[in-house]
């Protein structure tokens, strides 16, 4: 093994990889005396990749990063997706998201109004040996929001307001490069619906049904949640397929508190930064909207501003559309933007039904189902969640936000849309 100035904690990186680190890390001419590998966050803060925080040090000045780093066990690679989520967070911090800011310069928007992400130092996709070295916002000042924390409506405008200047320039892109905006939604995968055709997975994700179940009281909302997280996939193709492409844009794919950062401005919470790219892909823009209020918000947040929300969005959406000359009334109407809520609202119901058995775990409980999948991948995991009760307050903190969803759902009337009955 080649010999580096590095410290602490990286003996799970493969030998290319250390490699690429190194490179990278010596290009930013710091005259390096010493990198030190740091553990970055906490369980459950990020399922999709081993992260790190490392320090740099050098006669030059010093710095941070944050780099992903991929899995290189075959059995954990090929049951969690990873060759497919990496590229897509390549794609996305190489091509993508620097395109779509390109676009805003172009048309000279202002600079508060351009869309945030951390810059990207390097990026190797070569399988096994992904790696993405990225921009520490910690530095500048970004903080990350409380996930058991429900997020108030001011912080919920901040986040519309990122969707609606990111879904705008997919618009955007369609409009004045059609050709680049295919060439993105064909190297972005989709590995929902990837698992949606692979029968192991949907038998796998049955015991969460279950749990489910287990976990409220009301016989009438056990009803009500039976089967909704399996059947998902059946979701899925049936949306894939009635996909209407002219509303489509890049979406986040994964837009919950914990990629979100959020920097400080005079101690107040200020302009938001999506992190975690690996579930973009071409979808409907209430996808990343739904995912986003029912994962973060509570009941009574959500029944005082939902469609106040949705009026912002919008409103967002034309001023971010009007600097290159285009209205969100013909591109997103406000009627289409309504009737999207009802179509994807199944969907959403069952993936916050699902993400609520783990978003809702404490750290040390987290870390016990991950530490489950460590060499077996998400088969694992997903029998893990099934099997490993939630601590009292947890499932009591589950219970909570599932009779919110339901009673939100039964206010907003989106169980009269549900196609599975």
């Amino acid at each position: 093994m080649t010999e580096y100035n590095f410290e602490g904690d990286f003996t799970n990186l493969s030998e290319r990889q250390l490699e690429y680190i190194n490179k990278v890390v010596l290009e930013q001419n710091l005259k390096v005396n010493k990198v030190i590998f740091h553990s970055f966050g906490q369980a459950g803060d990020n399922f999709g990749a081993n992260v790190k925080r490392i320090s740099i040090e050098g006669e030059n000045g010093s710095m941070k990063m944050i780099i992903k780093i991929a899995a290189v066990d075959e059995i954990v690679r090929k049951s969690m997706f990873t060759e497919y989520l990496f590229y897509n967070e390549h794609i996305m911090y190489t091509e993508v998201l620097p395109k779509l800011v390109a676009l805003q310069k172009a048309a000279r928007v202002p600079e508060e109004e351009h869309l945030r992400y951390a810059k990207c130092y390097g990026s190797l996709d070569e399988a096994p040996n992904e790696v993405i070295m990225l921009e520490d916002l910690k530095e500048s000042g970004h903080i990350m929001l409380d996930k058991y924390e429900p997020l108030q409506d001011y912080v919920v405008r901040n986040i519309l307001k990122t969707f609606a200047i990111y879904h705008s320039l997919s618009h955007v892109l369609k409009s004045k490069e059609p050709a680049t905006y295919k060439c993105f939604e064909i190297k972005l995968k989709d590995v929902w619906s990837v698992m949606s055709t692979t029968p192991e997975y949907m038998n796998n994700f049955k015991g969460i049904d279950d749990a489910t179940v287990s976990i409220v009281d009301n016989e009438n909302h056990k009803n009500i949640v039976k089967n909704r997280i399996t059947n998902m996939f059946k979701l899925v193709l049936k949306l894939v397929e009635g996909e209407n492409k002219k509303y489509s844009v890049i979406q986040h794919g994964d837009a919950w508190t914990n990629n979100i950062l959020f920097k400080l401005v005079d101690g107040e919470v200020g302009p938001s930064t999506m992190i975690d790219y690996q579930g973009a892909r071409r979808n409907n823009p209430v996808m990343d909207i739904l995912y986003m209020i029912f994962n973060g918000t509570d009941y009574e947040t959500r029944k005082n501003n939902f469609y106040n929300w949705l009026d912002y969005y919008h409103s967002e959406l034309d001023k971010s559309l009007s600097y290159f000359g285009l209205k969100a009334d013909v591109i997103y109407p406000r009627d289409q933007l309504d009737a999207d809520v009802k179509k994807y609202s199944e969907l959403i119901f069952g993936v916050v039904l699902f993400t609520n058995n783990i978003l809702n775990r404490d750290v040390n409980e987290t870390k016990e189902v991950i530490d489950n999948m460590e060499h077996s991948g998400l088969s694992e995991l997903i029998s893990s969640m099934a099997n490993t009760k939630m601590k009292a307050e947890s499932e009591k903190r589950a219970r909570k936000r599932i009779e919110g969803i339901i009673a939100s759902y039964t206010e907003f009337g989106f169980f009269d849309h549900f196609q599975i009955k």
